[in-house]
């Protein structure tokens, strides 16, 4: 990339949100853990300190550096950030007497600083902090301030440093998009060049100079990841890339026949493996959620891994890795605690003893649809809701049958076209339907019923780190509840999930 903005993650909660606000202004940026910083060549073009769950007065707090990349780039501290710089120039930061978080308003706004051009008197902003910035040099200026916070926003006095205690990344303060603006494009100098556009061509010049020789398999799964990683491959290399779309029989209703159908449009070198009997035979018996995980990518592997070796020459395999997956792997404190594992097969490469290649390992889950759209990817694919990689058996509670699965196909079926059908499918980000390991009392007719409960899923969200459950309207619940009931004979009851992420997760397994 020929310019970029480094973003150093000190730990907040929010900083993969300051990424995508920056990509959103069309200017490429890359988040980097404080303890593994690249070197600040030419083009890097300025610097944000993210926040921090920390104090800068904490035994062992994240620290850089920061005398040391004052003066030669832009650097803007946002909380946790703006706190260290002050630290670093003995300005003095003491915890807050009301530990603020929440809205607030800029009281005093000095518009003559660039970073706050533009910016209106009293605008809402987003605390979130329990230190405050107590005490400023002489050389420093104070830029803003709230009716509690006097240091909202500094200038460094010669340089191009700024502080600011509030959170402008966050859809909470009104005008963080222009101040980010203001950093990014006139205080940076960045010139918003990086489109879809540019992704692409840039993208498949390098895949052309990279894969020169040997074939290259991929594993498609119906979703977009995988998919525009192998239209951009297949733009590169044509019939070298060889993809791979396994049946695990725990697919959505019809889905493999369908999806494989859709990629043979697509002009895609792509082969249909049927390994329903092999999945169903090792998850028989296993109930334990990670061990069904592990069941169902371990069969991958291995049927993957077969298919494979009957194409020579492969020395590559591509993934459709996206930019979160990259981020959490070297996040700032390790890897977090396991919630699940996931759904990506992460022993292939070491089985397969093959070159990894991750077109999209740059790119947020938004970028890669707006980079498959202008690639003219069938909307069905581009606009389908995410699917989890262990498919229906982790919305299966309990042991995996053919049965089941057969019900659950059923039940989702009549959810997602009835999502589809009333215009409400692209408002969900994700929806789905949990076969519940319990029966329950009914009636149906004049005779007494014990059959299965199931449960809707659907939520509203960006990138899947949080979500909300969505509120689709009662009339529409109550139309599916009863087309479910009426239609699949072994479902008596249907609930709806209203809990969101945190604290509950998306997938019930």
């Amino acid at each position: 990339m020929s310019e970029q903005i480094l973003i150093v993650d000190f730990g907040s909660q929010y900083t993969q949100l300051i990424a995508r606000r920056v990509r959103e202004l069309n200017v490429y940026c890359e988040i980097h853990p404080f303890n593994q910083l690249p070197l600040v060549t030419r083009n890097i073009k300025g610097i944000i300190l993210s926040g921090s769950p920390c104090s800068v007065n904490d035994a062992g707090a994240p620290r850089i550096h920061v005398k040391e990349i004052i003066g030669r780039v832009p650097v803007l501290g946002i909380c946790y950030g703006a706190q260290l710089i002050a630290n670093e120039y003995q300005g003095n930061v003491i915890p807050s007497q009301i530990r603020e978080y929440g809205r607030a308003r800029l009281e005093k706004i000095d518009q003559h600083h660039d970073l706050l051009k533009e910016i209106q008197l009293n605008s809402q902003v987003w605390m979130s902090h329990g230190d405050t910035i107590d005490f400023l040099p002489d050389t420093f200026d104070v830029i803003a301030s709230t009716s509690s916070v006097d240091v909202a926003g500094y200038k460094m006095k010669g340089a191009e440093v700024y502080g600011i205690q509030f959170h402008p990344e966050v859809t909470h303060t009104v005008d963080g998009k222009t101040i980010l603006r203001n950093f990014v494009v006139h205080i940076c100098g960045c010139t918003q060049d990086w489109t879809p556009d540019i992704f692409i061509e840039t993208t498949i010049r390098e895949l052309k100079e990279k894969l020169v020789s040997g074939n290259v398999v991929l594993g498609l799964s119906g979703g977009v990841d995988s998919t525009v990683a192998a239209v951009l491959i297949n733009e590169a290399i044509g019939e070298r890339l060889h993809c791979i779309f396994v049946n695990n029989g725990l697919l959505r209703k019809n889905e493999f026949n369908k999806v494989l159908e859709s990629y043979r449009h697509m002009g895609l070198n792509v082969k249909g493996v049927d390994a329903t009997g092999a999945f169903y035979k090792a998850l028989k018996g296993i109930s334990d959620p990670e061990q069904k995980r592990k069941a169902i990518g371990g069969v991958f592997i291995d049927v993957f891994d077969e298919e494979a070796h009957k194409i020579s020459n492969v020395l590559w395999l591509a993934q459709g890795t996206i930019y979160p997956d990259v981020i959490e792997s070297v996040s700032v404190k390790g890897p977090s605690a396991t919630i699940k594992s996931h759904h990506n097969v992460g022993g292939l490469p070491a089985k397969m003893k093959l070159k990894v290649v991750e077109p999209l390992n740059t790119l947020f889950k938004d970028e890669v649809r707006k980079v498959g759209r202008t690639l003219q990817i069938d909307p069905d694919i581009l606009n389908r809701h995410p699917f989890p990689g262990p498919g229906l058996g982790i919305r299966i509670l309990g042991e995996i049958t053919p049965e089941k699965v057969r019900i659950l196909q059923d039940v989702d079926d009549i959810f997602i076209s009835a999502l589809k059908n009333s215009g409400l499918y692209d408002e969900v980000w994700q929806a789905g339907v949990m076969l519940l390991p319990i029966q329950s009392v009914g009636v149906m007719g004049d005779e007494r019923t014990y059959e299965n409960v199931v449960a809707l899923r659907a939520v509203t969200s960006v990138d899947g780190m949080t979500a909300d459950w969505s509120q689709l309207p009662y009339d529409f619940l109550a139309n599916v509840s009863n087309d479910i009931i009426n239609r699949v004979k072994e479902v008596n009851r249907v609930v709806f999930d209203i809990s969101s992420k945190p604290p509950a997760t998306i997938e019930w397994e």
